[in-house]
C-alpha cells in the first residue's frame, strides 16, 4: 500500500490554479488581478499581454461577451508548477475574427501554473483552438487552393 504525502503548499497551489479557473469562468477580473504576481505572464495565450494585472485585464478584454465554464479534470503539481487538464463550454460572439454568437463551443486545455509567492506567476496553456474554429464551421483552405495574389 502506497500513501500520497502532500505537502500544505502542494495542495495551496492547486487550490490556487482551480480557483484561477473558477474566476476566469466567471469573469472576475479582480479576482483574477488579485492572484498574479506584478510580472505574472502567459504563452500561448494572446500575443501582446502586458505583464501583472494589465494584462489580466488586456487577457479578459479579449474574450468579448461570453458565457463560459471549466470543469476541472486532472490537477497534478509538484513543487512550484501546477498542471491543470480541463475543459470549456462557452458561447461567445466571436472567436478569433470567427462569428460565434449561438454556437457553444467545447474544448480541452491543459494549462501550467507556476506559483510564486502564493501567487500566480506564469501559465503556460495548450489549447484546442483549432478544434474550436471548426465548431463555428470556420474552414482550413490548404495554400494550393487559395487564390494567387495579384
Amino acid at each position: 500500500m502506497h500513501a500520497t504525502l502532500q505537502t500544505g503548499t502542494t495542495a495551496t497551489n492547486k487550490e490556487l490554479a482551480v480557483r484561477w479557473l473558477d474566476l476566469v469562468g466567471a469573469g472576475d477580473v479582480d479576482g483574477l488581478c488579485a492572484t498574479v504576481t506584478p510580472t505574472w505572464t502567459m504563452i500561448g495565450g494572446p500575443p501582446g499581454l502586458p505583464p501583472g494585472p494589465d494584462g489580466i485585464r488586456a487577457l479578459v478584454a479579449t474574450f468579448g461577451r461570453i458565457r463560459q465554464t471549466w470543469t476541472v479534470d486532472d490537477v497534478v503539481a509538484e513543487g512550484d508548477r501546477v498542471v491543470v487538464r480541463a475543459t470549456n463550454h462557452c458561447e461567445q460572439d466571436e472567436f478569433l475574427g470567427v462569428p460565434a454568437a449561438g454556437i457553444e463551443q467545447v474544448f480541452a486545455a491543459t494549462f501550467v501554473f507556476r506559483i510564486v509567492d502564493g501567487r500566480v506567476d506564469r501559465i503556460w496553456r495548450t489549447a484546442q483552438d483549432l478544434q474550436r474554429l471548426l465548431q463555428l464551421g470556420a474552414l482550413v483552405v490548404p495554400p494550393s487552393r487559395r487564390p494567387s495574389m495579384p
